[in-house]
């Protein structure tokens, strides 16, 4: 029987199940698989057979006493607060299972601490790679504790500063897009969206990990471009003193995404992993506004993609006409083809195809007794 992979999945937002079922999806049927979260709703209607284990959801568990609220944070760990007992229940949940199934590789999909959780309980794990300021010794040390790091994204996508020592361990699936709806052509897009065949059209988009996109700048942007048609998807943050303009609609969440942005001139997104390969899947203009995130994850991919000539973005949401003019003709003189050649079809199957051949690897050939 092939040993057991295991994924740990955190529950924030949609992206980080999405990608597993990507890639689990890919692996052999014979294969075990098995998924840890404190959501197990974000599964539901996976077709692939995988035990779904229901862990302790552990956000916004309260400490039990001031004096456990004041014990310092220790520097090789991010967040581990004392006297929760749905921390030990999750702990404890998922060492039993590692046990019980004796699993042979742990796909972190993301916590520093549980990588590390793995390798003191002696499991092989694996860390999927963000980007982001990850310097400090808790991810260095969950890096180093991992037998490899698998990086959703195109190696020209990489950091300058991330060691080298630890880019030789980590694998590049190419950009992985868990969209597989078939992109249409533009005029087909608008003709079934009933859009405009020829009038600009902007898309701001943003998935359900964030607050929103900021509706206030949009306004500005709509007063800049009035010819243009403005299309929000996915949540927006209003603050209250907006005034909406004729020429920016608020869509909220919508069926094919890939319809508005195949139909869209220009896409104004934020540097989720996902949200920048379903742009670079139809090849759009990008503006990138990356959204606050621990450890700049956002802020580090966005530079990344201006670095490359993929996408153009401004320092913050303009609040002025001239700002939004300057920064929509920036957009329009992008050609797209970089963006396009970040998006690796075959990511999904890569990355599945490297995760079982290292746990086959690991396990081969066990020491004689």
């Amino acid at each position: 029987m092939k040993k057991p992979i295991a994924f740990f999945v955190h529950h924030q937002g949609r992206g980080h199940a999405n990608r597993t079922m990507a890639v689990a999806s890919e692996f052999a049927r014979d294969r075990p698989v098995s998924v840890l979260t404190a959501d197990p709703s974000l599964f539901d209607g996976f077709s692939r057979d995988v035990e779904i284990v229901t862990l302790p959801n552990m956000i916004g568990a309260a400490v039990p006493t001031p004096r456990l609220y004041a014990e310092p944070t220790p520097q090789v760990m991010h967040c581990v607060p004392l006297g929760l007992d749905a921390m030990r229940r999750t702990m404890r949940c998922i060492l039993d299972h590692l046990d019980e199934r004796e699993v042979g590789l742990f796909v972190v999909d993301v916590s520093a601490e549980i990588a590390l959780l793995a390798r003191i309980a002696s499991v092989p794990a694996v860390q999927i790679r963000m980007h982001g300021d990850r310097s400090d010794i808790g991810h260095v040390g969950s890096y180093e504790a991992c037998v490899g790091m698998l990086a959703p994204f195109d190696e020209r996508l990489e950091q300058d500063d991330y060691p080298a020592r630890l880019r030789a361990k980590t694998f590049y699936s190419g950009g992985l897009c868990t969209s597989v709806d078939g992109v249409p052509e533009r005029a087909e897009a608008r003709a079934r969206l009933g859009l405009d065949p020829e009038r600009e059209i902007i898309v701001a988009v943003t998935g359900g990990g964030g607050s929103g996109t900021p509706y206030a700048p949009l306004t500005v942007a709509a007063r800049a471009a009035p010819d243009a048609l403005w299309l929000t998807l996915g949540p927006t943050h209003r603050e209250g003193h907006e005034t909406d303009f004729a020429n920016l609609r608020e869509l909220g969440w919508v069926p094919s995404v890939t319809d508005y942005l195949a139909a869209a001139d220009i896409v104004i997104a934020s540097a989720g992993d996902n949200t920048v390969h379903e742009v670079a899947r139809v090849g759009g203009r990008l503006i990138v506004m990356p959204e606050w995130r621990y450890f700049a994850e956002q802020t580090r991919k966005a530079e990344a993609l201006v670095r490359l000539g993929a996408a153009v973005q401004a320092p913050t949401w303009p609040g002025d006409l001239g700002g939004w003019r300057d920064l929509l003709a920036r957009a329009r003189a992008l050609d797209g083809a970089a963006l396009r050649g970040l998006y690796a079809p075959d990511a999904a199957s890569r990355a599945a195809a490297w995760l079982e051949g290292l746990t086959d690897e690991l396990w081969s050939h066990p020491a004689a007794a």
